[in-house]
């Protein structure tokens, strides 16, 4: 009777839990998020070896307007292809294990993420108009963190941890101007990878 209760108990548990969090986020997302990062930021970094800057040695913090333009436009692409990437794994997810996709709890998960992240959007093209170049990629850590913090209480709760991780490099790398590029590769990066493959083996 006791194991019954129990498992009854486990039941409603993991009933509550489907309906208060979006749980068909897929690992692999973050996994192909992660080398879209890491494909955009070698491109970057290949660009500048072909003008003649080597990044890792280089002392110069400021570059022309206009390859900074390009190098925005890149991030923009990998975003593209992060949310895409994202879009399918969880669909794919989602419709394996019968789940429903557009529900409050997943109004309520993009809402809090998206907040954040218009915020920061908007922060980054003040620093593009004013030509604070050095500070975006900073930036663009500082908010992602923020907004998976909070939007962490409408799905997994590892994300939050990714979060603080994402975060942490922002501010680190606000005290190694000129560096940004590579806090923004380990970032979106490395972390996507890691963070993703710890989290398709907890939750296959």
């Amino acid at each position: 009777m006791a194991d019954k209760h129990q498992e009854d108990l486990m039941h409603i548990r993991s009933m509550m839990e489907r309906s208060s969090r979006f749980i068909s986020l897929s690992g692999l997302s973050g996994v192909f998020a992660g080398l879209s990062a890491l494909v955009g930021g070698t491109y970057v970094y290949l660009r500048l070896k072909n003008l003649g800057i080597d990044y890792l040695t280089s002392e110069n913090s400021f570059y022309d307007k206009d390859l900074v333009l390009e190098f925005f436009l890149v991030a923009l692409i990998v975003l593209f292809f992060a949310l895409t990437f994202g879009i399918y794994f969880t669909l794919q997810k989602s419709k394996k294990n019968n789940h429903p996709i557009w529900t409050s709890t997943t109004k309520n998960l993009v809402i809090n993420l998206a907040i954040p992240l218009c915020v920061g959007f908007v922060f980054c093209l003040s620093l593009l108009i004013h030509n604070l170049f050095v500070f975006i990629a900073p930036v663009t850590l500082l908010f992602y963190g923020l907004a998976l913090i909070n939007a962490e209480k409408y799905t997994f709760s590892d994300i939050k941890y990714l979060g603080y991780l994402e975060l942490i490099l922002g501010m680190l790398s606000l005290f190694f101007i000129g560096k940004g590029l590579l806090f923004w590769i380990v970032g979106f990066g490395v972390l996507h990878i890691l963070y993703g493959i710890i989290l398709f083996k907890k939750y296959k």
